[in-house]
């Protein structure tokens, strides 16, 4: 099957046995967009929206995900995260909310999906607290910025 890492010479999807690799400090960081209106956009940065503090419960929601991320990606390793961090940018030109999703562990495989699926989840309940001001607001641009730590070393993106 190629360099894909999670099947076995007869095609079957399997988890990968990393119990051979070194305990190496691994960091990730992912990043995602949601465009709002310009009501909700207000709403957000002089909180007022009726359910509270958007982005401050994005926040906890975020963070919360990344530490459940093998519950929800079936080949996924438990990860012992040591750090999880969410943050924002806020983009009036856009009317948009950039967050940002870093993870962190001690361990023998990456943190990459933790991040993406944290930085996921945080995009996703703002839309859950918004919604009823703006149903249109778009999620996009989810990606991994950075990573650093194990045998593959440390990645950059380059913008394409």
């Amino acid at each position: 099957m190629g360099d894909f890492t999670h099947f076995d010479e007869q095609g079957n999807a399997v988890m990968v046995d990393v119990h051979a690799k070194d305990d190496t400090y691994r960091v990730a960081v992912a990043t995602g967009k949601i465009k709002v209106s310009q009501e909700v956009y207000e709403a957000i940065t002089n909180h007022t929206a009726k359910k509270g503090d958007v982005l401050g419960v994005a926040r906890i929601a975020g963070i919360m995900a990344a530490k459940k991320n093998a519950e929800l990606i079936p080949l996924c390793h438990i990860i012992p995260l040591t750090n999880c961090e969410i943050t924002y940018e806020m983009s009036k030109e856009e009317s948009a909310v950039i967050a940002f999703c870093k993870t962190s562990c001690v361990g023998k495989t990456g943190v990459e999906m933790e991040a993406l699926t944290g930085v996921s989840v945080a995009l996703l309940t703002i839309y859950d607290m918004c919604k009823a001001m703006d149903r249109g607001m778009e999620i996009s641009d989810i990606h991994l910025v950075e990573k650093s730590g194990g045998k593959s070393g440390h990645y950059i993106r380059q913008e394409k």
